[in-house]
């Protein structure tokens, strides 16, 4: 069995190539841009929602079969063409290049595999089967948010908050430890559950590092 690295990519920006345009290819650009890509798909045909997509402009569609030479200027690759040939090719390339690989025919000819996703703002939670499965995968996600609800979204947005302003009002690393171990005993999320809590006011923020300063 391979083990993985898990892994959090900033790709805003960046090129990533998907070869292939039907619905796997589809599956693999929707997060993409939503992670901020500069996405560029090489198809002769795309799906429908590709279609509409690249005539958005919100990915760059080369229409033609793939070649070799590509993948350069890439950082990061994903094989998606339904023709198993073309990914194998694919893969060749980008291990050459010294790029990471997702091949979506068959999943042990790349060089990484793709989680199944649970997003709530800030928080992200991956889950692999390492192969073993997309719809164990898939299931267990379902489960996992079924126990972190939409309430972990403003959450994580106020304990941010509050770090930003620990970190610019206290320069000691000791006391900025002592306060955010103590952030993290608040009862705020509580609150939000069950729609109780009031938003904290910057005075409120500033009174509250001030009183938890001391150890």
């Amino acid at each position: 069995m391979n083990k993985y690295l898990p892994i959090m990519l900033d790709v805003g920006g960046r090129r990533v190539m998907v070869i292939g345009g039907g619905t796997v290819a589809e599956r693999k650009a929707i997060p993409l841009l939503e992670a901020g890509a500069e996405l560029v798909i090489i198809s002769p045909s795309l799906s429908g929602t590709l279609s509409a997509m690249a005539g958005d402009g919100r990915l760059e569609w080369i229409s033609r079969p793939y070649a070799p030479g590509d993948l350069q200027g890439a950082v990061l690759v994903y094989a998606a063409s339904d023709d198993r040939a073309v990914n194998e090719a694919v893969a060749g390339e980008a291990r050459l290049l010294g790029l990471p690989v997702n091949v979506a025919s068959h999943a042990e000819a790349g060089t990484f595999i793709t989680p199944g996703v649970l997003r709530r703002g800030r928080l992200t939670v991956a889950v692999s089967t390492s192969g073993a499965g997309p719809s164990a995968a898939a299931e267990i996600t379902q489960r996992i948010a079924g126990l972190l609800g939409e309430e972990y979204e403003p959450y994580l947005d106020f304990l941010h908050e509050l770090r930003t302003v620990i970190k610019r009002l206290e320069p000691a690393a000791e006391v900025r430890a002592r306060l955010l171990q103590r952030l993290g005993q608040l009862e705020v999320l509580d609150e939000m559950r069950q729609g109780t809590f009031i938003p904290w006011t910057p005075e409120k923020i500033e009174s509250w590092v001030a009183c938890n300063r001391e150890a």
